[in-house]
């Protein structure tokens, strides 16, 4: 099972402030750890949303572009990783050993699981599997 685990955005995050060089070992030493558990697929950090953009998609087909930043830092992300996991409890066991992600002394982390194309039943064709399958393996190389 794949899961997205998702850094909630604080004030810290959203000004842009930088983590210290004793998070940067501990989060490079946790990922370590994951890597060798065989659990990380991939890791970011994000930008604050300053430097980012919203298209939204309009119901008469017009498309609007916002800029950041975004008002709800609750609901801004930091950063995120995918792991496969065996379960969702392996991913939440994982995360109580995350190193304290943000500046502000709190954080929330999310935890999501990734759809696979056995979830969408008779829906993923033979056509479409192999489609996925093709876009999979040129991706990893």
């Amino acid at each position: 099972m794949r899961f997205m685990i998702l850094l909630k955005a604080d004030k810290h995050s959203e000004a842009g402030e930088m983590p210290d060089e004793k998070l940067l070992t501990d989060m490079g030493n946790f990922n370590d750890e994951l890597i060798k558990a065989g659990v990380m697929v991939s890791g970011e950090g994000l930008h604050p949303s300053s430097r980012g953009a919203r298209v939204h998609f309009g119901k008469d087909g017009k498309l609007r572009v916002v800029d950041g930043p975004f008002a709800e830092t609750k609901e801004l992300l930091a950063g995120f990783w995918i792991w496969q996991v065996k379960s969702k409890e392996e991913a939440i066991d994982w995360v109580k050993r995350v190193p304290m992600p943000m500046l502000g002394g709190e954080a929330e982390i999310e935890i999501r699981q990734i759809f696979d194309m056995e979830d969408f039943g008779e829906a993923m064709t033979p056509e479409l599997r192999e489609q996925e399958e093709r876009q999979r393996a040129a991706l990893a190389g």
